[in-house]
């Protein structure tokens, strides 16, 4: 098997990853070899790395088959290890994604479901649509045992201390990382509002981290790294934004912000999210929600920006982090004037920033 991450050397397993395996065979009545495994790798993943890993099975006439995660290299920049297993652990309780199967120091073994992960194309199938944003409310309503603070605003902070910290003097000025402090304050302070909802979010849900079971129109909803609570709204932004993405091209890394969903769209995705919870929205607080969604837009590009940063400084998967981060700190300096209605520069106290023109019912 082709890998070489966190020491997983190109031909063999971990001894601890072969020991569970075995472990898990010999549980479910399977006697198991090396030379019995078959590997095979899952592409389209951008911090771990992936691997279907089958073998016969005594039991079944269906080879027995589980999802093995190697984790990258510096992810625990960006998250708690420790606290993305309880979560998953939990998770799994409550019925939702795969069973974590056994966990070792370099990555986990998971159930592997038999369902297809989605495409590219398949976020903008009317009915595939329908069907995410009532999983996504579903998600949202979960009771997790963590903190209910949102965690958006200072996972930001972190990371850009952390990117200011890898960085050349040039990439800092390329990218305008001494801007961005006083821009991610500005931005909480101007979207950040007690009316809106906190649940509990995936933050990354792309097509990847979605699956389908095409019999049963099921949906499925993996990965859960970087969930935790935060502004429904922001989910919903990082949902609409991952439409600009397909990473199972030749240039895996390029974003096209032309197939990001048009107005109606994002509506119907939100009467849909909403009606799913048995809610008969208004078309006032489908607008609204729509609107907060699109700030959030702004919050995602800086989030997603510093994490390519930082990715291109940790990680060794073949991905052009650099020019993903570029793209997306570019979209969030070009679509704020119109998303907030920027109407000039200003410079209060030492600190610059903008000012925004707020409509009277919005205000």
């Amino acid at each position: 098997m082709a890998v070489k991450t966190n020491g997983f050397v190109e031909g063999t397993l971990p001894e601890e990853l072969m020991k569970l395996l075995l472990s898990l065979a010999s549980n479910w009545g399977d006697v198991i070899h090396f030379r019995d495994l078959k590997v095979v790798h899952l592409s389209g993943a951008m911090t771990n790395e992936v691997y279907q890993i089958s073998w016969p099975s005594k039991m079944e006439n269906n080879p027995r088959t589980v999802l093995l995660r190697i984790y990258g290299e510096g992810v625990d920049l960006f998250f708690n290890r420790d606290e993305e297993i309880r979560t998953f652990e939990c998770l799994s309780i409550h019925g939702y994604g795969p069973k974590l199967l056994g966990h070792f120091r370099e990555g986990r073994v998971e159930e592997f479901i038999h369902a297809r992960t989605l495409s590219a194309s398949d976020l903008r199938d009317p009915e595939i649509s329908s069907l995410i944003a009532a999983k996504m409310r579903e998600f949202h309503n979960l009771d997790m045992p963590s903190p209910k603070d949102v965690v958006l605003w200072n996972r930001m902070r972190n990371w850009l201390r952390e990117a200011k910290g890898l960085c050349t003097s040039e990439h800092i000025k390329e990218y305008r990382l001494d801007s961005l402090e006083n821009e991610i304050f500005l931005l909480e302070k101007a979207i950040s509002g007690h009316h809106q909802e906190i649940g509990f979010c995936h933050i990354d849900l792309q097509y990847g981290n979605i699956m389908i079971d095409d019999e049963k129109r099921s949906i499925t909803i993996i990965d859960y790294e970087y969930a935790s609570y935060n502004p429904v709204a922001y989910d919903l932004a990082n949902h609409f934004c991952e439409m600009a993405a397909n990473y199972h091209t030749d240039t895996p890394h390029i974003l096209d912000y032309s197939k990001y969903p048009g107005l109606e769209e994002r509506q119907r995705f939100i009467q849909e999210y909403l009606t799913s919870a048995g809610q008969e929205p208004s078309d006032t607080t489908v607008d609204q929600f729509v609107d907060d969604i699109e700030k959030y837009t702004l919050a995602n590009h800086i989030f997603w920006g510093l994490w390519g940063i930082i990715s291109a400084y940790v990680n060794h998967i073949d991905f052009d982090y650099m020019a993903y981060a570029k793209q997306r700190l570019e979209q969030y300096w070009s679509r704020k004037p119109e998303v907030l209605s920027v109407k000039q520069e200003c410079s209060c106290n030492g600190v610059s920033g903008f000012v925004e023109q707020r409509n009277e019912d919005n205000s």
